[in-house]
This record gives C-alpha cells, sequence and structure tokens, in this order.
C-alpha cells in the first residue's frame, strides 16, 4: 500500500491584515526554505483569508508551502455579491479549499447537498477539496457520532472522488477552539470508519484544537494523515512545531 504524504493544514478563518498576514508567510517559508528538501516529513498548507490569498501566495510561492481558500460558491461566476468563485481562488494561486466547515454548516445553514456542489466546483477549477465532518457533543453523547458524520461523508462527497481531488478532515465540532481534544482511541476509531467510506488512499485529517502539546500524539496514529489546524496556525512559531511532529528532521 503506498504510504499517505502527511498535510497540515493552517485555517487562519477571518483572521489576519496584510501586515501580521504577511509576517506569519515569511516565517513560515522561511523555515520551509530552510528545511530544505525532505526535511519536514510533510506538506504543509496556509488558508488565509480570501483578502490575503494573492499577498501570501506571493509570499510562500517557490517555498513549497501551498496556498488554499476557506471556502468558495459553487458557480464560476454570476450575480452572487460577496462570493468567491473556486476559479478566483485558483486565480490567486489556491490548489485547495475547505469546503464543509462546521462553522459554515451551523453558522450559515450550509447542508449536505450544498456542500456537494461546492465540491464539483472546486474539482471543476483544479482545486482539492478538503472536506469537513464532525458531530456536535449532544451528537455523540446520545450516541449518534458515526452515523452523523457517515451521513455528510454520503450527502457531501460527489461519486467521483478520488485522493487527488479530496481529503478529508474529521473535526468534532465540540472540540474546535475549545481547546478540548477527542481521546486518541476516539480518533482513531472515527477515522478508522470514515476510511471504510472513502477512496483509497484519500487523506483523513483530525482538527479540532490542535496545537504543539498534542499533535506528536495525534499525528502518530496510523489513521491520521495530518491535521487541520485553526488557532495555532496563527503563530508561525506554533505551526512549525505541529509539522514537525510528522517525522521531519528540521529544526
Amino acid at each position: 500500500m503506498a504510504v499517505r504524504a502527511k498535510l497540515i493544514a493552517g485555517n487562519w478563518k477571518m483572521n489576519g491584515l496584510r501586515e501580521d498576514g504577511s509576517a506569519l508567510a515569511r516565517g513560515l517559508a522561511q523555515r520551509m526554505v530552510a528545511a530544505g528538501s525532505g526535511g519536514l516529513g510533510c506538506e504543509l498548507l496556509v488558508c488565509p483569508p480570501a483578502t490575503l490569498s494573492a499577498t501570501i501566495g506571493g509570499l510562500v510561492a517557490g517555498s513549497g508551502i501551498a496556498l488554499g481558500g476557506q471556502d468558495c460558491h459553487a458557480a464560476a461566476k454570476g450575480a452572487f455579491t460577496g462570493d468567491i468563485s473556486p476559479e478566483m481562488l485558483a486565480d490567486a494561486g489556491c490548489s485547495y479549499v475547505i469546503l464543509g466547515h462546521s462553522e459554515r454548516r451551523h453558522g450559515h445553514g450550509e447542508d449536505d447537498a450544498t456542500v456537494r456542489e461546492k465540491i464539483l466546483g472546486a474539482w471543476r477549477a483544479g482545486l482539492t477539496a478538503i472536506l469537513c465532518v464532525g458531530e456536535t457533543r449532544a451528537q455523540r453523547e446520545a450516541g449518534r457520532a458515526f452515523d452523523v458524520v457517515a451521513s455528510q461523508l454520503s450527502g457531501s462527497m460527489p461519486s467521483n472522488a478520488v485522493s487527488a481531488n479530496l481529503v478529508v478532515a474529521y473535526e468534532p465540532v465540540w472540540a474546535i477552539g475549545t481547546g478540548l481534544t477527542a481521546t486518541l482511541e476516539d480518533i482513531t476509531a472515527m477515522h478508522a470508519a470514515i476510511r471504510a467510506r472513502l477512496p483509497a488512499e484519500t487523506r483523513i485529517l483530525y482538527g479540532g484544537s490542535v496545537n504543539p502539546q498534542n499533535a506528536a500524539d495525534i499525528l502518530s496514529l496510523t489513521e491520521v494523515d495530518g491535521a487541520l489546524v485553526g488557532g495555532a496556525s496563527l503563530d508561525a512559531e506554533s505551526f512549525w512545531a505541529i509539522a514537525l511532529c510528522c517525522g521531519g528532521n528540521a529544526n
């Protein structure tokens, strides 16, 4: 079986103006270049706010750090005030886009069908979709966590998904930004259940208060192919420390 390259993705969310966003990108790019080829042990991805995409893309260009978007509309263009198309993200230099994040599902009312259409739009523009799934605290306590995640996968993932165009991120909603993380046993069990429903070799990331203190244990799990990092991705030192937990020899 082929080895799945780990992916450490930073979701900056609605954080960052040009000055601090640029400083963060420079710090990461400098570390990446210093690490050299094969020194990190994983792929690195940053997903800044759309207003910074072109700026950050320029700063990380040539460093080996990939650029991603945080969301997109399903359509290529049109009368959709305030929205961003997948083609616009690709034009800004993005190669990935996060879709179906719980903050979109619960804060903006996005359902599985909407997420599915966005994934198809991302593929049309040549982007790899990072599909987010995860249960709420109430759903887990009711014993429905596995059913909820299975339903999200079934409803959100197009039938022609392959490992080259899809990454799945499991983020228990109750662990996002709360400082709480699922147990290693829970992560392993959920990732195994998700993998059984995915195309072969599709990468599965874990997200939910990942930080330098817990990253090594999480990333050592066989079923975990990387992390979707929120708050800790806003600090270059913390984000880099998480990436180093993948097993690289950089310092």
